[in-house]
């Protein structure tokens, strides 16, 4: 076969995606990161956007989630389910149904490599949108983190934990980029990423916009 054939018959690479459509498919995978995988998918070790459900005990960030995948024209199915006997609590698990599982996949899989890539990837003389999405890609991360991830607030700090690793690192630098220093220190199987008390966490607050998300129809 001539080189040139072969060089035809290579698939193409997937175009990126535009600006609004990796902002809302970054979001989602952040928000999926955040959690540990239900223990009845096997998911570890097959990547985190199989389709496999996701489950978050907090309602705002479940909605979120759902508002995320109306706006992605990617369908979900939410179940509640009530535990606990003297503290009550809900678990929210989502999942994709099965034919839609491998769209899902790919979309998500791809706004995280792509987001990611501009979150920590290098960006000399970037343009002025390209500089306004990265912080909003950044806010993204952030606003997955503090609505899924482990809260651990201090007097003196405001921070999550955090078991995916990539993610921390994204979380680290998302905060430069809004200006704001951040620490990033291993916690008890996990990671601790926080940020100062007062103008810094203010800073973080804002930019991520954490009013609860509506609740999807």
């Amino acid at each position: 076969m001539a080189p040139h054939t072969m060089l035809l018959d290579r698939p193409r690479p997937a175009p990126p995606l535009d600006w609004h459509t990796l902002a809302d498919a970054f979001e989602v995978a952040c928000l999926v990161r955040c959690v540990p995988p239900p223990a009845d998918t096997g998911r570890r070790g097959a990547g985190p956007y199989r389709g496999a459900p996701a489950e978050f005990n907090r309602p705002e960030a479940a909605h979120r989630m759902r508002q995320l995948l109306a706006r992605l024209d990617v369908p979900v199915e939410h179940d509640v389910t009530t535990g606990g006997l003297r503290r009550r609590y809900e678990l929210h698990r989502l999942a994709v149904p099965g034919t839609h599982r491998s769209a899902y996949a790919e979309l998500v899989a791809a706004g995280w490599r792509q987001g990611r890539r501009e979150l920590l990837g290098p960006q000399p003389g970037a343009s002025t949108v390209r500089r306004v999405w990265r912080t909003r890609l950044a806010a993204a991360a952030w606003r997955s983190a503090l609505l899924a991830g482990g809260r651990h607030v201090r007097r003196h700090i405001l921070g999550v934990r955090l078991v995916d690793r990539e993610l921390a690192a994204v979380l680290v630098r998302g905060a430069a980029l809004l200006d704001v220093p951040a620490l990033l220190r291993p916690g008890a199987g996990c990671f601790v990423v926080s940020v100062a008390d007062g103008p810094h966490r203010l800073r973080i607050l804002d930019s991520a916009a954490l009013s609860p998300a509506a609740t999807p129809a």
